[in-house]
């Protein structure tokens, strides 16, 4: 089964997607969120055509374990995702998968030629991966 996963931004999200075993994560590309609900209906359109059998999102935490604002937006961007979404939801912590991204993006490509989009779809794939492995592991 496939599994789609998510970095939810202020003005992106990235995307992801598992293979079809859930082994391996890779990253695929970032959506605009100029609003909430284009943004759930580009995901909706992509978890289809990738025929994914769960979504899941990242939860921004704190290193201390509590939640920030950031973490209230993604809560509700989630619930309005939940809402519409034909198949399951799921939260997962993403604590430093962004900084996981570009460590990962900087072996590969110069820090220039890196687009925000590219890190923040490298970000949902190291959120993905993770939650991967802690399911095979758990």
């Amino acid at each position: 089964m496939r599994t789609l996963a998510l970095d939810v931004g202020d003005k992106r999200i990235g995307v992801a997607v598992s293979d079809p075993l859930g082994i391996l994560a890779t990253p695929l590309t970032a959506i605009e969120r100029t609003s909430d609900g284009k943004a759930i209906d580009s995901i909706l359109e992509i978890a289809g055509d990738q025929e994914v059998g769960e979504i899941v999102v990242g939860l921004p935490v704190l290193l201390s374990g509590h939640f920030s604002e950031q973490t209230k937006t993604v809560v509700a961007f989630t619930r309005k995702l939940e809402a519409r979404s034909p198949v399951p939801v799921k939260m997962s912590d993403e604590r430093y998968s962004t900084l996981e991204a570009e460590r990962l993006l900087s072996q590969s490509k110069p820090k220039r030629a890196r687009s925000r989009g590219e890190i923040d779809a490298a970000a949902a794939a190291v959120i993905l991966q993770s939650y991967l492995d802690a399911r095979t592991s758990g």
